[in-house]
């Protein structure tokens, strides 16, 4: 038997018509999923987690990542495209931060559901 499968073919319409009604437009799901899937990188990720903390350079990641400036600075397009982070530049030095102060629950929420079930 499997546990997946409904072993009766019964729909709950009330069900069904409270997830539609709750369910967001298409071009929002399909900005949600290029946001899940752009932190389902690690290195991305690791450098979203970073900028969490605080703002930093290209530099800065590069040495806390054990990376090279390229392969952040790639990242960090790909990062910035979406808007989920921003640059300032200060001189001859580029600073990056999160674009949103809402970008940070999204980033504590997956922290703690990881924490939580141990994934």
């Amino acid at each position: 038997m499997d546990q997946d499968i409904c072993q009766v073919n019964l729909i709950h319409e009330d069900r069904v018509t409270e997830a539609k009604k709750q369910m967001p437009l298409l071009a929002i799901v399909e900005q949600m999923a290029s946001v899940y899937k752009l932190l389902g990188e690690p290195s991305r990720l690791k450098i979203m987690l970073a900028l969490s903390a605080c703002e930093m350079c290209v530099c800065d990641l590069a040495a806390m990542l054990d990376s090279t400036p390229s392969a952040i600075s790639h990242q960090l397009k790909l990062l910035r495209m979406t808007g989920l982070v921003q640059a300032r530049k200060e001189g001859k030095m580029v600073y990056y931060s999160l674009e949103d102060a809402a970008v940070k629950p999204i980033l504590l929420a997956g922290r703690n559901y990881a924490n939580e079930k141990k994934v």
